[in-house]
């Protein structure tokens, strides 16, 4: 029986807005939202579930309104902590947390910390959720460590070439992975 994932990247946020967890979507960002909506509508999607942060969860509002869903927030499928400092240069200390996994900035997360948990949620949801389909508000790390749990081709060049908002459809047999479709086309 297969399950259906559709990891949806969400929408262009704004960096200057709120914090982490508050900021939403930019104007570009709430007009590709209305897109995810139209492309995932027609998917058959049973449940929503997302990140707790607020531009993750924007970005499958529109789908959960239409399809009259509900949407599940978890805690653990949150944007990766990178440290409790200021880091000057983010892109380098994520490129080099893809080099060695373990590695985490002072009062920060590692990529392999991310993975697990958010990687814990996704076989919860799996098992739970058997023969269903599923859209998931997810960010780009996350989502990418995710896949990677799964393929080991899903790494740093994946994550380069996400967009805002990205979405990509999973199919799996009980915990395998048995192919990926990527959906937004820009």
């Amino acid at each position: 029986m297969k399950t259906t994932i559709y990891m949806v990247r969400h929408a262009e946020s704004p960096y200057d807005e709120g914090n982490e967890r508050t900021r939403g979507l930019t104007a570009k960002g709430k007009a590709d939202v209305e897109k995810v909506t139209k492309l995932l509508m027609g998917e058959g999607i049973d449940i929503i579930i997302s990140s707790p942060y607020s531009r993750a969860v924007r970005s499958v509002e529109g789908l959960a309104q239409h399809l009259n869903l509900e949407i599940e927030t978890f805690e653990d499928l949150r944007e990766r902590h990178f440290s409790s400092d200021e880091i000057v240069d983010l892109m380098s200390n994520i490129r080099n947390n893809f080099y060695n996994p373990e590695y985490a900035l002072p009062g920060g997360e590692s990529n392999a910390d991310c993975q697990n948990r958010s990687i814990a949620v996704l076989k919860t949801v799996l098992k739970e959720h058997k023969g269903k389909k599923i859209a998931i508000g997810t960010h780009g790390l996350v989502m990418t460590l995710m896949m990677n749990y799964f393929d080991s081709n899903y790494g740093l060049d994946f994550l380069d070439q996400l967009k805002k908002p990205d979405i990509y459809k999973m199919q799996f047999e009980d915990l395998e992975l048995k192919e990926v479709i990527r959906m937004w086309n820009e």
